[in-house]
C-alpha cells in the first residue's frame, strides 16, 4: 500500500502540535518588506511580524509559495516513497496552486494531487487535518481528493477588521470607502465565498462585530454536527480567547468537537492588519 504524504502552505497556520502529529509539509509563502524577504512562518512568526508591523515606515507585501519550494518538498518525499496530496489557498487568493503545479511539472511526478481548498486560513486548516486523519487510517491518494471534496464543503471562515487601512493600501477596498468607515468607527466583517473574499456586514464595534461573525456562523452550520472550530486571531489573543467562550456558550454541550486558537498569519496579517479576530470551522464531519 502507498503512503501518502500532506503538503499544505503557511496561510492555513494550523497550530504547531497539530502540524507534528500528522506530519504536515509546509510550503511557505513570502513576505517582502523593502529590501528584505521572509519565508511566512519559517523566517518571521506572527508576534515578531505585528511587532514589526506597528512601527514600520514601509509596509510589507506578499508573494506565493515559490516553484523552488514546492520542488524540494515534493522531490524529497518522492524519493521516499509517498505519493502527494498537496493542498492549498484558494487560487482567487494566491498564485500558490500555480507554483504547485509548475514543480509538479518540472519533476514530472504522476503521484501527486494538487487541490484548491477555495479558502484559507484554518478552514484550509480543517481540511488539511481531515485528509491526515484519514490517511492516519490507511486512506490512499484517491481516498484523499474525495475526503477533501467533501470537507470544501463543510468548511468557512468569517472574521471581524478591527482597522480599515491594510484592506484600502492591499486594494481590498478604496480610499473614499476607508475614510467613510474609519469617521463611522465601522468593522467590516468578512468572509472568504467560493474561494474569493466577500463583506458580510459590518457594524460600530469589535464586540458587536464578533457577535455578528458568531451569528452568520451559526446559521452557515444550521443543525450540522460535529462541529471544529478555530478562533483566528491577529495580535489580539485576549480577545481570541473571550471568543473561543462565546463561541463554545453559544452550541449544545458536545457538539463542539475540536475547538483550538490559531494565529493569523503574516502573509494573511498583511492584508488584513492586526486586532482581526475571527471563526474558521467545520460541520459536519
Amino acid at each position: 500500500m502507498s503512503k501518502v504524504a500532506i503538503v499544505t502552505d503557511s496561510t492555513a497556520y494550523i497550530p504547531k502540535e497539530l502540524q507534528s502529529e500528522f506530519k504536515l509539509h509546509i510550503a511557505p509563502l513570502q513576505l517582502i518588506w523593502g529590501e528584505e524577504q521572509f519565508r511566512d512562518g519559517v523566517d518571521i512568526q506572527p508576534v515578531q511580524f505585528y511587532e514589526k508591523l506597528q512601527h514600520a515606515e514601509i509596509m510589507p507585501t506578499t508573494s506565493q509559495a515559490t516553484p523552488g519550494a514546492f520542488k524540494e518538498i515534493y522531490k524529497e518525499l518522492s524519493s521516499q516513497g509517498f505519493d502527494i496530496f498537496s493542498i492549498h489557498i484558494s487560487t482567487k487568493l494566491s498564485g500558490t496552486i500555480d507554483s504547485a503545479e509548475q514543480a509538479k511539472a518540472m519533476l514530472e511526478l504522476e503521484n501527486i494531487e494538487i487541490f484548491d481548498s477555495e479558502t484559507a486560513g484554518m478552514a484550509l486548516g480543517f481540511q488539511v487535518l481531515a485528509v491526515a486523519r484519514a490517511v492516519a487510517n490507511g486512506a490512499s491518494l484517491k481516498d484523499c481528493v474525495k475526503i477533501a471534496e467533501k470537507a470544501r464543503g463543510k468548511t468557512g471562515v468569517l472574521f471581524a477588521v478591527s482597522t480599515l487601512e491594510f484592506l484600502h493600501r492591499g486594494g481590498r477596498i478604496s480610499g473614499s470607502q476607508a475614510f467613510l468607515g474609519t469617521m463611522l468607527k465601522l468593522k467590516p466583517i468578512l468572509e472568504v465565498r467560493d474561494g474569493k473574499l466577500e463583506a458580510a456586514g459590518k457594524v460600530r464595534t469589535m464586540n458587536k462585530a464578533t457577535d455578528k461573525v458568531l451569528e452568520i456562523m451559526k446559521s452557515k452550520i444550521g443543525n450540522q454536527t460535529p462541529i471544529r472550530i478555530a478562533i483566528q486571531h491577529a495580535n489580539a489573543l485576549e480577545e481570541a480567547k473571550k471568543f473561543l467562550v462565546k463561541v463554545n456558550g453559544a452550541f449544545p454541550q458536545g457538539d463542539i468537537v475540536e475547538a483550538v486558537i490559531a494565529d493569523v498569519s503574516p502573509v494573511i496579517g498583511t492584508h488584513t492588519g492586526p486586532g482581526v479576530v475571527g471563526v474558521a470551522y467545520m460541520a459536519g464531519m
